[in-house]
């Protein structure tokens, strides 16, 4: 298949499909050619013709999956419905690359990870771009490696995330119990979810404090401070919101004989001349201090975001080369979400893994008297329900 071009259609040309189709389009992505979308709005198939003049236009995903015009596909609908879709892929052997979040709930994802157990040739991608970040893979690198011990503290305030009223207002579905399924813990950091886990490990419990429209006028979340604990005895922190104006973003992480510090784009790692466990045990300073210097971490400076994810997913199709991140992978940060939520939801303290459909009732419960009443079909159907528009 080496000199072939894949046929690509997308679900979903909203925002982020829309980007994605031009990426394709303008040339970026050259294992790909755009052969067909699909959008339940008629305003975007519009914008389709206009600007995607070469590619088939769909009101209906089964339409175009069935049409035999497409190789592969990407999901870019609403949360509810991202296992759905990608499910209908993999029963039609299409390759399929699902946007973030994997799903809005873990029992859904796990029944999209288990039909993509089915169809093993089928290649499964997530839309994990933030792993793409020189930064994040060589922090990855570090603490995999072992050579400076293990991890004992992890901090992460991610509220660069600031959006106005009007973000909200932007669209019915967004920032509601039954058309998002929760807010900035799943719509804005799913990246740093994923990379938190994918990194640190998963915790074995999360305490989390959420506000419910704390800063806009939204039924869901816009304001978190989580409190994570490790196997191996660690701590972590993670807090999030939409709501600062002048937001931060900074991860830090303290292990054994070393600290990393990602922020502005850049990585610091301070080396210890020991372990804090050597040092504590010989030192015999009452206010004694750690010798440690700053290292220049070797940086490869590649961060091709999501053209990377997406030309990585062709080049598994095609020549068996690496994903950015497996569908399967895509349940993790999930699980970090739904732990949160349901700490919140449950005012306690969750252990990983934790009772699953337990926190779909919770969940549920909460769409049922969302303010967002149509296409609720989503959330309430076995099957994921239908297709309730673009992202």
């Amino acid at each position: 298949m080496e000199d072939k071009k894949l046929r690509l259609g997308i679900i979903g040309i909203g925002n982020m499909g829309s980007g994605h189709a031009k990426s394709v389009v303008n040339g970026s992505c050259p294992d790909l050619t755009l052969a067909a979308v699909c959008d339940i709005n008629p305003s975007r198939l519009e914008w389709a013709s206009a600007e995607l003049p070469g590619a088939m236009r769909f009101d209906n995903a089964e339409a175009m999956l069935d049409s035999g015009e497409i190789d592969c596909c990407m999901v870019c609908v609403p949360h509810y419905d991202h296992p759905r879709y990608v499910i209908e892929c993999l029963k039609r052997g299409i390759h399929v690359l699902c946007e973030k979040p994997a799903g809005v709930y873990t029992l859904a994802v796990r029944e999209m990870n288990e039909e993509a157990k089915k169809h093993p040739e089928t290649v499964f991608g997530m839309m994990f771009n933030q792993r793409t970040n020189c930064v994040y893979r060589k922090m990855k690198e570090l603490v995999d490696s072992g050579d400076y011990g293990q991890i004992r503290r992890v901090n992460w305030i991610i509220t660069d995330w600031y959006r106005p009223q009007a973000y909200y207002d932007s669209g019915n579905w967004r920032a509601t119990w039954s058309g998002e399924g929760g807010g900035v813990l799943l719509n804005q950091c799913p990246h740093q979810l994923d990379l938190l886990q994918w990194i640190c490990g998963m915790p074995k419990s999360v305490e989390a404090h959420l506000h419910y429209g704390k800063w806009h006028d939204i039924e869901v979340e816009d304001d978190v401070t989580a409190y994570l604990e490790y196997e191996n005895g660690a701590t972590g922190v993670f807090i999030t919101s939409t709501g600062d104006a002048r937001g931060t973003n900074r991860f830090e992480i303290q292990l054994d004989r070393a600290k990393m510090v990602a922020e502005y784009g850049s990585l610091r790692v301070i080396e210890y001349a020991m372990t804090e466990q050597e040092f504590s045990a010989t030192n015999k300073s009452p206010f004694g201090s750690i010798e440690s210097k700053e290292v220049k971490p070797e940086l490869d400076g590649m961060n091709l975001q999501h053209v990377g994810v997406i030309n990585a997913w062709a080049g598994a199709i095609l020549r068996g080369e690496s994903l950015v991140a497996s569908g399967e992978e895509g349940i993790n940060g999930l699980m970090l979400s739904n732990a949160m939520h349901l700490s919140s939801f449950l005012g306690k303290k969750v252990t990983i893994p934790f009772d699953e459909q337990l926190f779909k009732d919770e969940l549920l419960k909460r769409a049922a008297g969302s303010r967002r009443k149509a296409d609720t079909t989503a959330v309430f159907a076995d099957t994921q329900g239908t297709y309730g528009g673009a992202k």
